[in-house]
């Protein structure tokens, strides 16, 4: 067993210069609905008109895109909120077909896991004793033949798993809105907010109007969209 305090991280799949390509589709899309065709398209004049359609809340031209992600180190729990964001594809690490007799978890890097906690019936158990015994119980259920789609049901949702995700730039939007802010839960908010910075460099244009509001009270940041 290993414990992951909070670490979850990603990789960007999508090449630099896909990605600053598909703002010049964007901008040709965009323009359709102006007629405005005359004039060379290029770098600059998407960006400039890109964050013309941000400012008019007119970005259904940002859908022309795809952006590839791959997170790693992270909890079920935070796919398990992340896969709700439906207009996405996903593929997700199966705990069907992948054993995970040698687990890891992710717990809060806020939390101190070999704290003892007091059970009802007066025994003392930490976190990590906790998740220890669960693997166990998994491994020994892989023991007495039950396969991992079985044995998989007594995992908890701290279980590590890896998500590759698809989405437009408008969905990213959409998705940063929700899970960067304030109220997000801390595992999710802390990736998309370094996901976040990460865009905003590779693609300002489409991502610069999140700023950055503060950090929390155990320092995980949080961001709004429009606000300075």
């Amino acid at each position: 067993m290993k414990i992951l305090k909070g670490v979850g991280d990603f990789v960007v799949i999508t090449p630099k210069g896909e990605l600053k390509r598909q703002l010049l589709v964007i901008e040709m899309a965009g323009r359709v609905c102006y007629q405005s065709l005359k004039g060379a398209i290029s770098a600059e004049s998407s960006a400039a008109f890109i964050r013309m359609l941000l400012k008019r809340g007119h970005e259904s031209p940002l859908e022309h895109s795809a952006v590839t992600i791959k997170f790693v180190g992270c909890s079920r729990g935070f796919t398990h909120e992340l896969v709700r964001h439906r207009l996405a594809s996903y593929n997700q690490e199966s705990t069907r077909y992948v054993d995970e007799s040698d687990a890891r978890f992710v717990v809060p890097p806020h939390r101190d896991e070999n704290t003892p906690i007091t059970l009802d019936d007066g025994r003392e158990m930490s976190l990590s004793e906790m998740l220890a015994e669960e693997e166990r119980f998994y491994r020994a259920l892989k023991q007495s033949g039950w396969p991992p789609e079985d044995a998989r049901q007594v995992l908890p949702i701290a279980t590590r798993a890896e998500i590759v995700v698809t989405a437009n730039f408008r969905e990213w939007r959409h998705i940063f809105e929700m899970r960067t802010q304030k109220a997000a839960h801390w595992e999710i908010r802390s990736v998309m907010c370094r996901l976040l910075i990460e865009l905003k460099k590779l693609v300002p244009a489409v991502f610069d109007d999140f700023t950055l509001q503060g950090t929390d009270k155990n320092g995980v940041p949080f961001f709004a969209k429009g606000k300075s």
